[in-house]
């Protein structure tokens, strides 16, 4: 069993691959390219082994994401190696995140969006490959402030239709052109 700890930097590197490969790569978020362009997101990597450690990570970036100009951090990836590997605990968690937003009053500034290398949207088998939009190689929170998600939508058209897009796009690529990106299964 190998139980060799990804260190900061390659956990960092997989996680930009998956943002330029998929999401930006496949357009899943068409909004995800101009921050990657002006290094705008930011890449933490939370060493927390629990969620109580995680929840003080996560606040702690909650709160430099809140407090930073958004010119120079427009959105946060919180990555996750050590902790809520399983799906169903890391979705459990999301409450927990979604109270720390409201706890620290940044409901209606900040939201938290969901990635896992297990994703699975509620009513889909484990292997459908439109839970693909959703997987990343680690467990991720990304923090996006609402003002950026708003203007963004307000600027694309039909944004409404990204969901269906991007399910489309992954029944076209299909698992063999998923793994063809380098991302594995």
């Amino acid at each position: 069993m190998n139980t060799r700890r990804p260190g900061h930097d390659e956990v960092v590197a997989a996680t930009r691959r998956w943002v330029e490969r998929a999401v930006i790569g496949l357009n899943l978020c068409p909004f995800a390219r101009a921050v990657s362009v002006r290094g705008q997101v930011r890449y933490a990597v939370s060493d927390a082994t629990d969620p109580e450690a995680l929840l003080g990570d996560l606040e702690s970036e909650l709160r430099l994401l809140s407090l930073s100009d958004a010119e120079q951090v427009d959105t946060t990836l919180l990555i996750l190696p050590l902790v809520l590997g399983d799906f169903l605990d890391y979705n459990d968690f999301l409450d927990t995140a979604d109270a720390a937003v409201a706890r620290m009053g940044l409901e209606g500034v900040i939201q938290v969006a969901s990635f896992h290398p297990q994703y699975q949207f509620a009513g889909t088998d484990p292997d459908d490959i439109t839970n693909y939009t959703n997987r990343s190689p680690f467990p991720i929170l990304h923090l996006l402030r609402e003002a950026s998600v708003s203007a963004a939508v307000a600027a694309f058209p039909e944004a409404d239709l990204i969901y269906q897009r991007n399910l489309d796009t992954m029944a076209r690529l299909g698992i063999d052109g998923w793994i063809a990106l380098g991302l594995g299964p």
